[in-house]
């Protein structure tokens, strides 16, 4: 009789991430649990960690949840040290009521995802340019909403104040990023800071001069984004109706190591433009995906409302699924769809040429 060979050897580990800790469960080929164990979210905590799992056998992967985020530093470790990395999404709601809520349970349940195939997607490479393309993202992001509410401040300050300047500043600049440049040139008199209108220029002013520095911070920052985005993806934007913003975005949403998405239709899916099938029985139907990567889903949108006015063969196509019956908005959602195909193959050769495949 010829038996087969159990991979007890072959260790599958799960992490669950946190801001200090790291907790690690170890599995085995056969799903047994081996040993937990809690390191510090340290340099020298992820080589501990690495260490604690090969000492079980041949580590063959790793799932770890917060991958992007809580878990970034530790798949870095991983990575270099030639570990497999799975990204592991939470623990279902289904699974924490019967089991409960714990680091340990959690880090379990993310290795059990990778040893049933279950958790199968690649983590985002954030060793290279489109890293750093994140990291200014997120600074543009932030300054772009603190200018958006302070403008929406000094727009409710004018209001309010009294109606003399109120006159004087909307009768000298209609939009309010010109009154906003008028307010932060006021000079109150600081010695009757008691006095209304003098309390109301101080006001202003201060609110103002926020505007104008967060726009010096927004174009500071375009500039330094124009350089890496144009290096990482010539190709990208070359395409109609795609700039240095949207092209950012998605590359950001595909990640540096592109091949991690396996074709269009996965990239489609990434970013919320895939048709969702909702058929039962003899219904046989599609709906909207309403996941996603929804900034990317914005630039999708974005490319395709550009196209729609300034690309004929765009036109031309509304125009015949128009008469088809379809409305405009349907016609955007497939135009996305078309427009992710197009970005991905674009992507993919810019990333591939980037990384010098």
């Amino acid at each position: 009789m010829v038996s087969m060979t159990i991979p007890r050897s072959v260790v599958i580990g799960g992490v669950d991430c946190h801001a200090d800790t790291h907790d690690a469960v170890a599995l085995d080929g056969l799903g047994q649990r081996l040993g937990d164990a809690g390191f510090p979210a340290t340099q020298e905590g992820y080589a501990r960690l690495t260490a604690w799992l090969r000492g079980f056998g041949d580590v063959e992967r790793v799932g770890v949840e917060s991958s992007g985020s809580y878990g970034a530093g530790l798949t870095r470790a991983l990575i270099a040290a030639g570990i497999a990395v799975v990204e592991v999404n939470r623990p279902h709601l289904h699974t924490r009521r019967r089991r409960g809520k714990s680091d340990p349970i959690d880090a379990e349940a993310a290795a059990r995802k990778v040893l049933a195939g279950e958790a199968r997607a690649v983590p985002k490479d954030t060793r290279g340019i489109v890293e750093a393309i994140r990291l200014l993202r997120v600074a543009r992001a932030g300054a772009v909403k603190a200018r958006t509410a302070a403008l929406n401040q000094l727009r409710e300050l004018l209001v309010t104040v009294p109606e003399p300047l109120r006159r004087q500043i909307s009768s000298s600049r209609k939009t309010l990023a010109g009154q906003a440049a008028l307010c932060a040139r006021l000079r109150p008199d600081l010695a009757r800071s008691t006095d209304p209108e003098q309390a109301a220029k101080l006001a202003l002013r201060s609110v103002a001069s926020r505007v104008v520095t967060l726009n010096g911070q927004v174009q500071e920052l375009d500039e330094h984004l124009a350089r890496p985005v144009g290096r990482a993806a010539p190709r990208t934007i070359a395409l109609l109706g795609v700039g240095v913003g949207h092209a950012g975005q998605l590359l950001v949403t595909a990640g540096q190591n592109v091949e991690r998405l396996r074709s269009d239709a996965a990239f489609a899916h990434l970013c919320g433009a895939d048709p969702i099938p909702a058929s039962s029985g003899k219904n046989v139907r599609h709906r909207l995906n309403r996941g996603g990567d929804r900034q990317a889903n914005t630039a999708l949108h974005m490319i395709a409302v550009v196209r729609l006015r300034y690309c004929s063969r765009t036109r031309a196509y509304a125009e015949r699924r128009t008469m088809d019956g379809l409305s405009k908005l349907e016609i955007i959602r497939c135009l996305k769809r078309y427009i992710a195909r197009e970005i991905y193959h674009a992507l993919r050769a810019d990333l591939v040429t980037l990384n010098g495949h």
